[in-house]
């Protein structure tokens, strides 16, 4: 009696090694993503934090249309003897003095951020740890070009025609921006050491309201008294709105403020970008 044959099962060449480099595709560890990536991710978290969120916009809407609007109405016949001539002199003011409010806004997302315990989860990320707050600058920035949007094409629409042209508009935004960015890392170190939204707000306010009404952002400082026009030329937003103002009237002489202003620039960046990265990592 003939025992019955074996049955033999035919496998496809290649099917094993292929299941095995499946598995181990599957299981090989991710590469750590770089520096640009990471800080293109958080970009992208903090834009879609306003796209769901657009309240987060008000602050850059509303400071610049007050001041704008408000001042020149107010002021414009007093000072310039119209609205017109003094939008020359205010517009590229509170150009500055918008940009440099909005900025304490930064500094108190990243103390929110730190406050409800999202900081901690991003923090224990295996990426640079710089990500999150270049992230951050990165969305400072989108949100300081759209407040200098709406400031220049107020100011357009309320008849100021920069003598400057396009490229005195676009170099002064540039420089008020760079500016901005850097008051952003110093609200950054502030949020990071006190870790209070409300407390940074009040902390910027204290700081940023006496630089900005007493400068020549408003008005010209040859009629303030002696002690005051010596604080309004050290001034740094007197300096940047003069620039500003020299660049976006092409009325030349932005020498001596350029160079202060990019001084003050670099030096806060210089000075609060470490000490920053620092605190950051410290909170890790």
């Amino acid at each position: 009696m003939s025992s019955p044959a074996a049955t033999v099962v035919s496998h496809p060449a290649g099917t094993e090694s292929d299941q095995i480099d499946i598995l181990l595709t599957a299981t090989r560890p991710h590469r750590r993503p770089g520096a640009l990536t990471a800080s293109a991710t958080y970009f992208r978290r903090a834009l879609l934090k306003i796209k769901h969120d657009p309240k987060q916009l008000v602050d850059s809407v509303a400071i610049p249309i007050l001041f704008t609007v408000l001042f020149t109405y107010l002021f414009g016949g007093a000072v310039s003897g119209s609205p017109g001539a003094y939008l020359e002199v205010l517009l590229p003011g509170t150009l500055t003095m918008s940009i440099a409010i909005v900025t304490m806004y930064g500094g108190a997302r990243l103390a929110q951020d730190v406050t409800t315990g999202a900081f901690e989860r991003f923090g224990s990320l295996p990426v640079w740890r710089g990500a999150f707050v270049v992230g951050g600058l990165l969305s400072d920035a989108a949100r300081y070009l759209f407040a200098s949007a709406i400031v220049v094409g107020l100011g357009l629409t309320m008849g100021y025609r920069p003598g400057g042209g396009a490229p005195g508009v676009l170099a002064a935004v540039a420089l008020i921006v760079a500016f901005g960015l850097s008051l952003s890392l110093l609200w950054a170190a502030v949020a990071l050491l006190v870790r209070d939204p409300a407390v940074v707000i009040s902390i910027a306010n204290i700081v940023l309201m006496p630089l900005s009404f007493a400068s020549n952002i408003f008005v010209e400082p040859e009629t303030m008294p002696g002690w005051l026009h010596a604080f309004v030329d050290v001034n740094p937003l007197s300096h940047a709105a003069t620039t500003a103002r020299d660049l976006m009237n092409d009325t030349g002489g932005t020498g001596g403020s350029l160079a202060w202003t990019l001084l003050a620039t670099a030096t806060l960046t210089a000075v609060c970008a470490p000490l920053t990265l620092h605190l950051y990592a410290k909170q890790r």
